[in-house]
């Protein structure tokens, strides 16, 4: 059941009608089975002095695009209701002049532009209006039986709308069939959702949870669990093994739908997916249709459904099914296209945004790990509707052309025009090793700033995790995954692609960047420092790059490996032998790699830089002091030595490697590989020759 969150104490503070508006709308957001990620609106009518100081009755109501859960005041748009009432009158009006007639009501043109169903708001005669996607609520209203089950339910309490896609004809519909039923408290929307209302906002939002919960009640003592989806076809493999599976088809679904623009993807395999995944019927079930109309933008109509027998030893098998079925979804997505469009329509990405896999769980695309959890989250509430709506009666849901007409509708797109433009780096992941560094901190920064999904691995964990919450802080939850990798350990490097493939599905920019630095004569040079050079330097390389080669491959949509050598890979550094022939094999490994890339459109290219002393981790340890005896002079007057060697007499700092990353693995660089690029200020001894 839903539980009721108000707070009489919270409340309290509040004192304005926007601010208790707020604190409801919040609430009503916190619960998922209440409403839907950026779905629902609330509003409260209320007075306000205009620019003249006269008093004037305003409603504030959701703004578009926003979510419940998280609004703030500035997320509501105030409108004069003088201005707005009198449009019951009128028989019709089209969506643009509603959207241009409400621009003239608005009292700030800075607030954003009002929900869609700003009428349905106005037009109901109550100080508080809640309209909410319970999933409860949805399983009624898209049961074939549902309007008779509502009867059972509710008696003559409520009021029963057709599905009408939002807008003018729908709130006048809603409001006129209120005004007919003197006993109505509520109005069920037939396959979308639920409206109440109150007149203070307590008995508002208590209204909504009384309702949802005499919905639920009633569908939960009808739950037959063991028969639920026609029963268990499919039981859940063991969650090791599901991880697994996962990790190994996920590269290859991330080249399936990345067309092309790449998709970040993400992993689930909560409790109610394993369910949804294994029952017997849920395979022609998930193929209904949509569990809401909000769901479309997100989840498209339907999801792709595997049909696989889930076994551990059949990955190849899985892999094959998943290409192909992709393929069929993208056919049969432009056929609907093709069939429903209206003119100047564009079509988004064919590929299919909810993907199940029996067994093993959901997967979920998006432009970035953000979207695909929406995605996912709103799939988890069409499995709580089917669920409800198969144990009442029939799933039943929009026809593709009412499918269509939501998802390909200018006043949803207007929504998705609110996110910000995609930049550089948008829908990639790059894997940065030494990502606790400077040079690995602030290549991670960087990416970032343009759009880039980013795992920091090091050996330093907490360093690695540090940075990845800082960036997580400024640009939003996973942005940055840190893991502890150590180069060197074959099975290290293997577990850390694993945990990106179930992380973001895949990979696109290698950094290779790990490293250390010791200092020695070449006859004083032993053979333990010489082989911790080779291992870290050379080896750690070759396995960071050769397994994401590996899944590069895999994905087929090509990718960018950047080394960061040395000066040291072109110049023989004096009393430098291990770290300057390690740094050589680097330069020349990531040549031989690109040689053999070229075909599946591979890049690796090699940045060398000189000494970078700023938040160096080496620079901090023995290697300032083994260098500076090399030179003959103090630790502290390296950064002065180094900047007057070079020709334009500046040092060199991490930002400045971490532009050349971001130029070597962006479109700029796009035919270039093979290449090696000096980031030293001009060192003449090291010039590439």
């Amino acid at each position: 059941m839903v539980q009721s969150l108000w707070n009489a104490s919270q409340a309290s503070e509040k004192t304005t009608g926007l601010e208790q508006l707020v604190y409801r709308s919040n609430l009503i957001g916190t619960d998922r089975s209440v409403c839907n990620i950026y779905g629902g609106n609330t509003s409260t009518k209320t007075t306000e002095k205009d620019f003249r100081g006269r008093e004037v009755e305003v409603m504030y109501v959701k703004g578009s695009g926003s979510d419940l859960g998280s609004m703030e005041g500035k997320h509501f748009t105030g409108l004069g209701l003088d201005d707005i009432r009198p449009l019951i009158e009128r028989e019709s009006m089209s969506d643009e002049e509603m959207v241009e007639y409400l621009g003239h009501c608005m009292i700030d043109a800075k607030h954003p532009r009002a929900s869609i169903e700003t009428l349905l708001h106005a037009f109901l005669p109550y100080k508080h209006v809640d309209h909410t996607h319970p999933d409860a609520i949805i399983s009624l209203c898209c049961a074939d039986n549902g309007k008779e089950l509502a009867r059972e339910i509710y008696g003559d309490r409520f009021v029963w709308v057709p599905y009408v896609r939002p807008g003018f004809t729908l709130s006048k519909m809603i409001a006129e069939s209120v005004f007919s039923n003197p006993n109505a408290e509520l109005v069920l929307m037939e396959k979308h959702g639920l409206v109440t209302w109150g007149e203070t906002s307590e008995e508002c939002y208590a209204q909504t949870i009384k309702i949802i919960n005499e919905a639920e009640a009633f569908i939960e003592a009808r739950v037959d669990e063991g028969n639920l989806f026609g029963g268990v076809k499919h039981p859940a493999l063991a969650a090791d093994v599901r991880r697994q599976i996962a990790s190994r088809v996920m590269p290859t679904i991330r080249g399936a739908v990345s067309d092309s623009k790449k998709m970040i993807l993400s992993f689930d395999d909560q409790d109610d997916v394993l369910a949804f995944v294994g029952g017997a019927d849920s395979l022609p079930l998930s193929q209904v249709g949509a569990a809401c109309p909000d769901h479309l933008v997100h989840t498209k109509v339907v999801p792709l459904f595997i049909d696989w027998t889930p076994d551990a030893d059949d990955i190849e098998g899985l892999k094959t099914k998943l290409v192909e079925g992709v393929a069929a979804y993208k056919e049969q997505y432009q056929q609907y296209f093709e069939s429903n469009q209206n003119e100047g329509d564009v079509m988004f990405e064919a590929a299919p945004r909810v993907i199940l896999i029996p067994g093993v769980g959901m997967i979920n695309t998006g432009k970035s790990w953000a979207l695909s959890q929406v995605s996912g989250a709103l799939y988890h509430r069409a499995i709580a509707v089917m669920r409800g709506a198969t144990s009442l009666g029939e799933f039943v849901s929009l026809s593709a052309n009412e499918s269509y007409n939501v998802e390909y509708w200018p006043l949803e797109l207007y929504k998705l025009s609110l996110a910000p433009a995609e930049t550089e780096f948008s829908r990639k992941v790059a894997f940065i090793t030494g990502g606790a560094g400077g040079i690995g901190s602030e290549t991670a920064r960087r990416l970032v700033s343009e759009g880039a999904h980013v795992v920091l691995a090091d050996l330093n964990l907490e360093g690695a995790q540090k940075v990845a919450q800082e960036i997580n802080d400024q640009y939003g939850v996973n942005r940055a995954y840190a893991l502890r990798m150590d180069v060197t350990d074959e099975e290290a490097v293997q577990s850390a692609y694993v945990d990106v493939s179930v992380q973001y599905g895949g990979v696109d920019i290698i950094v290779n960047n790990a490293g250390l630095a010791t200092s020695s004569p070449f006859d004083e040079t032993s053979l333990k420092e010489w082989n911790l050079n080779m291992n870290v330097l050379g080896t750690g390389y070759f396995l960071v790059a050769r397994e994401a080669f590996r899944l590069m491959k895999q994905q087929g949509i090509g990718g960018s490996m950047v080394f960061i050598g040395s000066k040291n890979s072109v110049y023989a550094g004096k009393s430098a032998s291990a770290y300057s022939s390690a740094k050589a094999l680097e330069a020349h490994l990531a040549r031989c790699i690109a040689a053999e890339g070229g075909e599946y459109g591979i890049r690796v290219n090699t940045i060398l830089p000189d000494a970078i002393l700023q938040g160096s981790a080496i620079w901090n340890g023995s290697w300032r002091n083994e260098r500076a005896a090399a030179y003959g002079i103090e630790p502290d007057q390296l950064e002065e030595y180094y900047r007057k060697r070079t020709t334009l007499l500046v040092n060199i700092y991490p930002r400045d490697i971490a532009e050349g990353i971001a130029f070597f693995a962006s479109s700029k660089s796009e035919k270039t590989t093979g290449c090696m690029m000096t980031i030293d200020g001009g060192v003449p001894a090291a010039f590439t020759r």
